[in-house]
């Protein structure tokens, strides 16, 4: 895994993952499945179940459920930064490029407890009423409104550190 680029004034960093149980074991057994299929049909020549794909279709299972799926939950992260100017954020790897939203377009802040499920639909990057959220775990966030009305939330598992940080660098920003 590579070391992320860090800014030298960087006063608040924090790094989520989808780690949540539930998520592990349904990514889990959708992985043990694809690679006991293509075990008995490809490895063993036996044909797997009543109704046998063709071994592409079993070789096509493996690489999407067997591999690419669960490095891409590996992989997912939601990454956010707090500069000396900015608040940076990405959803990595769905957002190549960081999110930045200068301290000066921000108009308030407020570390929030949340329901995911009901307000937003769930975690990842969501709409819901009060704007997008981009969320990996828990119901902790901050809730960003901008000067031009819009606001999203970032979940947070320090949603209170990183309002108090958010806030003190828009009023040194605003001297």
């Amino acid at each position: 895994m590579t070391i992320p680029y860090l800014p030298d004034n960087l006063s608040f960093h924090e790094v989520q993952q989808f780690r949540q149980i539930w998520i592990v074991l349904i990514v889990g057994f959708l992985a043990a499945l694809a690679w006991y299929s293509f075990t008995i049909q490809i490895l063993l020549g036996e044909p797997f179940g009543t109704n046998p794909a063709p071994d592409i279709l079993v070789l096509i299972v493996l690489a999407i459920f067997g591999i690419a799926f669960p490095v891409w939950f590996r992989v997912m992260n939601l990454e956010i930064q707090v500069t000396g100017t900015m608040l940076r954020f990405r959803f990595f790897p769905l957002h190549l490029s960081w999110r930045e939203i200068p301290f000066d377009s921000i108009a308030r802040v407020m570390a929030v407890v949340y329901r995911p499920l009901r307000e937003y639909g769930g975690w990842g990057i969501r709409f819901g009423k009060k704007g997008m959220a981009y969320n990996v775990s828990g119901d902790r966030g901050v809730q960003v409104t901008l000067k031009n009305g819009k606001s999203f939330l970032l979940g947070s598992q320090r949603a209170e550190e990183l309002e108090l940080v958010l806030r003190s660098r828009i009023h040194q920003q605003n001297m």
